[in-house]
């Protein structure tokens, strides 16, 4: 029997089960079979997706070393084929977690326990930095292996100077960093590691930066390996690498130029000289502003070029530099003529105290060129302002002679030598007569 809503009729004497399922819903007009969530159909077999970091196989630490060492001493010297090793192995070993150990094997030969050592109770490989050849041929071909690994897995880009800091260093391991900072792999910001308290104290960073840097300029040169310490504000950090009493230019120049790395050493002395004038040209245009007296602005600058070791021609340009810099030139050309003259008669016994060599007054005569030709509201103006040092003894005629002749440079050549003309004439001429009279008095 059915009910009447479609249902079989039950029975008193049965007893009632009651069904998992839900009863279907009221008639709405809308099919029960299509409110039903569609089962898909599925194969047998079907994998789900995990992360790749998840299907990675977790060991332990001696785990991952018996790995790497067992791999290794398959693969024997072929650094090729080590390279090769490497790269496959990243994909199932976790580099990232054990990236202290792989780092162990490959540059010691095996785990290194606390203090540095090798530790006894573990396997150990010969395929390894130290146990390699030091010279710089075989330094390279292991760093082909290690450029390998670091661009493909980027994260073991510090592991080298992991080793620094453990004081498990050697020359090797030097000349290897100073291959792949040459070449790229490494980043100049690890020379950081260098700069630990204890291994500066110890002599161990200098000793370090030695190799590191022959190899790296033997690589490049010291223009390459300047631009790479700029990049990362290394390059005037090098001092540090010897302890605060011995952080002097000489200390660093002697040490360095012993060690065979001159270049290294000029580099540093002019980047030193470099910061020197910054510094003198800043307070300079600061006392200028103050209106100090004149004679305490030349004993200040004359007893900075005396503890920089800086030479008259380049301070005489930072004076000059700094004598324009303090004040607002009138955009119009035909006033900036006389704003400047009466500006420079001013400051001319300043620039006058700079001038003691015919080079400061060659100096000081293309600085005049190059700002004339630089700022164009000054193209007029550069004979009167050569005129005015003339008649105030900063230049004198041998000077003004040859920059005429052949030591004046190209920016605005034509026009200044036209300038010039009348005035150049008048000098030979005065010259001529002077010869004359002497000759005469003789």
């Amino acid at each position: 029997m059915y009910g009447a809503a479609g249902a079989p009729a039950q029975s008193a004497s049965v007893p009632v089960v009651h069904s998992l399922r839900r009863p279907p819903p009221q008639a709405t007009g809308v099919s029960f079979m299509n409110n039903q969530k569609q089962q898909k159909p599925t194969l047998s077999g079907q994998r789900f997706k995990t992360r790749k970091r998840d299907e990675k196989e977790r060991f332990d630490p001696t785990q991952f070393q018996d790995c790497i060492i067992q791999g290794l001493t398959e693969t024997g010297t072929d650094l090729e084929a080590v390279a090769k090793f490497l790269d496959a192995s990243g994909a199932k070993l976790d580099y990232r977690r054990y990236a202290e150990t792989l780092f162990d094997i490959l540059v010691a030969g095996g785990m290194l326990a606390p203090g540095g050592t090798l530790a006894d109770d573990m396997m150990r490989t010969d395929v390894c930095v130290f146990a390699a050849q030091e010279d710089l041929e075989t330094m390279q071909a292991f760093a082909q292996v290690f450029n390998k690994l670091i661009r493909r897995y980027k994260y073991l880009e510090k592991g080298i100077m992991y080793f620094v800091e453990k004081k498990k260093i050697g020359n090797k391991l030097a000349m290897l960093t100073g291959v792949l900072l040459a070449n790229g792999t490494l980043n100049a910001s690890i020379l950081n590691s260098l700069y630990n308290e204890n291994l500066v104290k110890e002599g161990v960073s200098a000793a370090f930066a030695v190799k590191l840097f022959k190899s790296w300029i033997n690589e490049k040169d010291i223009n390459a390996v300047a631009a790479s310490l700029r990049k990362v504000s290394m390059d005037n950090r090098l001092m540090e690498l010897f302890p605060a009493n011995k952080q002097s230019v000489e200390h660093f120049t002697k040490y360095f130029t012993e060690a065979g790395l001159k270049e290294l050493s000029e580099y540093v002395r002019n980047q030193q000289t470099i910061g020197a004038r910054k510094e003198l040209q800043k307070e300079l245009q600061e006392q200028m502003s103050r209106g100090d007296p004149f004679k305490d602005i030349i004993l200040y600058v004359k007893e900075e070029m005396k503890k920089n070791n800086i030479p008259e021609p380049v301070v005489i340009g930072i004076v000059w530099s700094s004598v324009m810099s303090t004040v607002e030139w009138n955009k119009k050309e035909e006033l900036v003529a006389e704003q400047a003259i009466k500006h420079l008669k001013q400051y001319s016994p300043l620039l006058a105290a700079f001038t003691t060599q015919g080079q400061s007054e060659l100096t000081l005569l293309l600085k005049i060129q190059e700002y004339c030709y630089d700022n164009i509201h000054f193209m007029k103006a550069f004979q009167k302002i050569v005129v005015l040092f003339y008649k105030a003894e900063v230049l004198s005629e041998e000077p003004i002679l040859k920059w005429y002749k052949d030591a004046h440079v190209a920016k605005g050549k034509s026009v200044f030598l036209e300038q010039m003309k009348k005035f150049v004439e008048w000098l030979k001429n005065a010259e001529e007569e002077s010869e004359s009279e002497t000759e005469e008095g003789d």
